[in-house]
């Protein structure tokens, strides 16, 4: 893949992606995993486990991390203004003529349309990734997963502090398992 296909690539997918950073999340995997078959998966939800973990919108997170796993440091600046070009122009455009669209029928009825079908992406990108993330260590990853759906839903734990608690115990089951199982890969 070029330099200039990646571009378009996020560039397209960044433009017709509406509902927040979640939403482009399954677009961005049919593009590279399905598609283009330029990554596997497992290794589309390690960047979308990193983007997450990152401070920011994680949209720009895993452009960035799509672009310096497929072509390096340049793939991550193209990665980073493909992603963020689209929305810019966009808000620019809309700000000029904020008024007219604010109380427009049309477009606050197309809006409330369109939030049912961004809660539908949303929720396919969610089990899309827990069934990829359970195909390994079902038990424990569903421990791990019903726990942290709990904690999150049922307490004001901050989302990096829950994330970052997990990564630890993580770290710690899997390389217990792992080392029981014959030893860890680095």
């Amino acid at each position: 893949m070029s330099y200039w296909s990646f571009f378009l690539t996020v560039f397209k997918v960044s433009a017709i992606t509406f509902g927040g950073g979640y939403t482009i999340v399954p677009v961005l995997k049919d593009e590279f995993c399905n598609k283009r078959q330029c990554l596997t998966e497992d290794e589309m939800l390690d960047i979308v486990a990193l983007g997450q973990a990152a401070p920011g919108p994680i949209a720009i997170s895993v452009a960035f991390l799509l672009g310096y796993k497929l072509k390096g440091r340049g793939g991550a600046l193209l990665g980073v203004l493909a992603g963020i070009l689209p929305p810019m122009i966009t808000i620019s455009v809309l700000y000029v003529f904020y008024e007219a669209f604010a109380s427009n029928f049309w477009v606050r009825a197309a809006l409330r349309g369109m939030s049912g079908a961004i809660a539908a992406v949303m929720l396919l990108a969610v089990f899309s990734m827990a069934r990829q993330v359970l195909k390994k260590h079902k038990i424990f990853t569903m421990i791990l997963l019903v726990g942290a759906f709990v904690l999150a839903w049922f307490t004001t734990i901050n989302t990096a502090v829950l994330i970052l608690s997990f990564a630890l115990i993580g770290i710690l089951v899997f390389s217990w398992k792992d080392q029981e199982e014959g030893g860890h890969k680095s």
